[in-house]
């Protein structure tokens, strides 16, 4: 049923393209086939392969230091109410700070680089991390905090079996927010200070007003991170959810 439901919206959204098309001419908007056959040209050159992957692996790095650096902070300020009270304020300057004001700080101050690419995003998705790894802290059962305890638990393995069990769901969601959020920040810092990425191939069709390959770059990006989210995350997600009763 759910696989009718998914064909039936592709079928709906390719016709709306085709009528778009139609109305707003090749040049604004080319139809699906004019798109399909550039992306087919890109794969041929292996320009879209390479670029793919550039983007990707900026998005795999940035978004594990992102998790890495957000759980461990999320923890601790869940866990300790002196490091919440001192974290906070910059908890909510990075929220309340724009994506683009970070990027093009990043870049001013260590130059267009590969290292001040990968900082700009993981420090965008960071405070987003660690809002929802401290509030999965804060909620951690006390009784099992005691129980470990009383077993005299050491610090790592009740760390693996008491308190990671219980933030699981929590990671699964700040992994699923912050993914979804990497990736469109990864796209501007390519357009704005990468020599090459899915971001730099739309600012230079962009330049160009080559709308064809704006989608055709879009569009595989998109396919890509699709394919991420039904096959990797969303699996994750009932997996480490799998606890929770579910409803009738």
């Amino acid at each position: 049923m759910n696989v009718t439901l998914r064909l039936a919206s592709i079928v709906v959204l390719l016709a709306a393209w085709y009528a778009g098309s139609h109305f707003a001419g090749a040049r604004l908007l080319p139809g699906p086939q004019a798109v399909g056959l550039a992306i087919v040209d890109e794969v041929r050159s292996g320009a879209l392969t390479f670029n793919l992957g550039v983007t990707l692996a900026r998005v795999a790095v940035s978004f594990a230091i992102a998790m890495a650096l957000g759980t461990v902070f999320g923890l601790v300020m869940g866990r300790i109410p002196l490091a919440d009270r001192l974290g906070d304020p910059w908890l909510v300057v990075l929220l309340n700070l724009p994506a683009l004001v970070i990027i093009v700080l990043a870049y001013v101050w260590a130059g267009l680089t590969e290292t001040a690419a990968i900082a700009a995003v993981a420090l965008n998705k960071l405070p987003i991390a660690t809002v929802t790894v401290r509030e999965g802290a804060r909620a951690l059962d006390r009784t099992l905090d005691e129980m470990a305890a009383v077993f005299r638990m050491g610090r790592w393995v009740r760390l693996r079996h008491v308190v990671l069990p219980q933030l699981a769901p929590y990671l699964a969601a700040a992994a699923r927010s912050g993914l979804s959020l990497v990736w469109k920040i990864v796209l501007i810092v390519e357009l704005l200070g990468r020599p090459n990425g899915v971001g730099f191939e739309i600012g230079v069709a962009f330049q160009l007003f080559d709308v064809t390959r704006i989608l055709a770059y879009a569009l595989a990006f998109v396919a890509v991170m699709l394919a991420i989210e039904t096959f990797l995350v969303q699996p994750l997600e009932r997996h480490v959810s799998r606890w929770r009763p579910r409803t009738a």
